[in-house]
C-alpha cells in the first residue's frame, strides 16, 4: 500500500523511529484541507508506544477539525536535533514520517489521561501541568493518530 523508501540505505530502524517520536517535542501535522489543498501545521505531541498512537490537542472547531472530519488520512513528520561529525560543517538529522488516520477523542477519561501525559511532557512541573489542565481541559479537543505506516531516515545535509 505504501511505497518503499527510495533512499533505503538511509533508513533507520523502527526502534530509532520510536525513540525520536518519544523524545522530540514538535512536529508537522498534515491533512487534506479546504478544496483539497494540503494543510500543515506545527504541533506539540505525545507518542504512546504501547498504543502505537500519537496524541495532540487543539481547538474544538476550525480548519483542522473539519479537515479530519472530511478525510481522516493524515501525515505527521518530526525530526531530531541532529549531530555534526568532528571536523565537518554539515548536520546529520533523522526524520520520522508517519501515515495514519486521525480521529477526535470524545471519551472524557481518555481525554484527561492523554492531555495529562501531554502536559507532563511540556510543563516544567507537574503542579503547573495540573493547574493548566484544570483551567483549560473543557476547551480542549484531543486528537489521536492511529499509525498505519512509519519510516525514518538519516539525512546528511551536505
Amino acid at each position: 500500500m505504501f511505497p518503499n523508501m527510495r533512499r533505503f540505505k538511509q533508513a533507520v530502524s523502527e526502534a530509532e523511529c520510536k525513540k525520536i517520536l518519544s523524545e522530540e517535542k514538535r512536529g508537522a501535522f498534515s491533512v487534506v484541507g479546504h478544496e483539497g489543498y494540503p494543510y500543515t501545521i506545527p504541533i506539540n505531541f505525545y507518542y504512546d508506544e504501547k498504543e502505537n498512537r500519537i496524541y495532540f490537542h487543539g481547538a474544538k472547531e476550525g480548519h483542522k477539525v473539519s479537515a479530519i472530519q472530511n478525510c481522516d488520512k493524515v501525515c505527521f513528520t518530526t525530526w531530531n536535533q541532529g549531530f555534526q561529525k568532528e571536523g565537518h560543517w554539515e548536520w546529520n538529522v533523522t526524520s520520522v514520517v508517519v501515515f495514519g488516520r486521525a480521529r477526535l477523542i470524545e471519551d472524557r477519561s481518555i481525554l484527561e489521561d492523554k492531555l495529562r501525559a501531554l502536559a507532563f511532557k511540556y510543563y516544567p512541573t507537574r503542579e503547573e501541568a495540573e493547574e493548566e489542565l484544570a483551567r483549560g481541559i473543557g476547551r480542549a479537543q484531543l486528537f489521536a493518530i492511529e499509525i498505519e505506516h512509519m519510516t525514518g531516515k538519516l539525512v546528511n545535509e551536505k
